[in-house]
């Protein structure tokens, strides 16, 4: 007697059976030699600091939607999966761990912190692997991969060299993201900006050959030993007499130029005048590059 239909449908059953036939039969993986026009999508890699969350799930719905899509039209399909060491991001959840055991980083030394963060990958590596193939995510998983793979780590060096032998690549000052934390830089991405209610600071610099004065607007007072200069708007007429002469630096013995700069002053800011801190200023730092202006450390 045939059997009815369960009165709940149970996906983990289905799902699970379905996606060992389709990976037993290899319907995922993709054949260069087959002569059909090529359809490819190398997964944006899911950094290894945890599970997947739903952010993945749709990212990952919609990518598999495209592939498959693509593959019963007739295209040689490749979704090319594999996840990402994330760096800085990984360290510290790893360090998190550890000390939640109340082992300190510091403590056990380089080494054994990098075991422990291979330990790490292999550990929420396979979880991610997982919840992709419980997601039915066609990946070709025999070309799974990892950022830090050792062909992929010697491609990016040999594509590091070449850079550098094309004088692309350089070595220079810029100002970074530094976390006093864990020692190290961080890129904006990793950088989580914030916003606090501050002062607007004015600042009278007297001129040099004593004949006045001009009035600067500054968030960052504290910084102003390392200014080199004092930027003004070109077409603000308010200092226009000004421009190309010397103001001393108040609290030392140095005096500095006024300069005029019409992309990074804004004239309807405070006085319209701003001091200039190469060393100390994401765009002081753009604006002392441009006008070959010194840095004070």
């Amino acid at each position: 007697m045939a059997e009815g239909l369960p009165p709940q449908y149970d996906p983990g059953t289905v799902e699970r059976k379905w996606y060992a036939f389709w990976e037993e039969h290899q319907f995922f993986h993709a054949d260069p030699a087959s002569g059909k026009p090529p359809y490819s999508i190398v997964i944006p890699p899911p950094n290894i600091t945890g599970i997947l969350h739903l952010g993945h799930v749709l990212n990952n719905t919609i990518q598999d939607v495209l592939i498959r899509f693509k593959r019963m039209q007739g295209f040689e399909t490749l979704w090319m999966p594999g996840t990402d060491h994330a760096g800085i991001a990984t360290h510290v959840v790893v360090e998190r761990m550890l000390a939640e055991r109340g082992i300190d980083r510091e403590e056990i030394g380089r080494d054994r912190f990098v075991e422990e963060v291979w330990k790490w990958r292999e550990q929420y590596g396979r979880t991610i692997v997982r919840q992709l193939k419980e997601l039915g995510c066609s990946c070709d998983w025999k070309r799974e991969r990892f950022t830090m793979d050792e062909g992929l780590s010697r491609a990016v060096l040999t594509v590091f060299i070449a850079l550098f032998e094309k004088k692309m690549i350089y070595r220079g000052n810029r100002i970074i993201n530094w976390c006093p934390r864990c020692n190290t830089a961080l890129s904006n991405e990793e950088s989580v900006p914030r916003d606090e209610q501050g002062s607007l600071w004015r600042i009278r610099y007297p001129l040099a050959d004593g004949s006045g004065g001009i009035s600067i607007a500054t968030t960052r007072p504290e910084t102003m030993l390392g200014d080199v200069a004092v930027a003004v708007h070109p077409e603000d007429e308010r200092h226009a007499h000004l421009v190309g002469k010397q103001v001393s630096l108040p609290l030392t013995d140095r005096s500095i130029p006024i300069i005029t700069d019409a992309e990074l002053v804004d004239r309807t800011f405070g006085t319209g005048a701003v001091k200039v801190t190469p060393a100390h200023d994401f765009n002081d730092f753009i604006l002392g590059n441009k006008h070959d202006l010194p840095q004070i450390v």
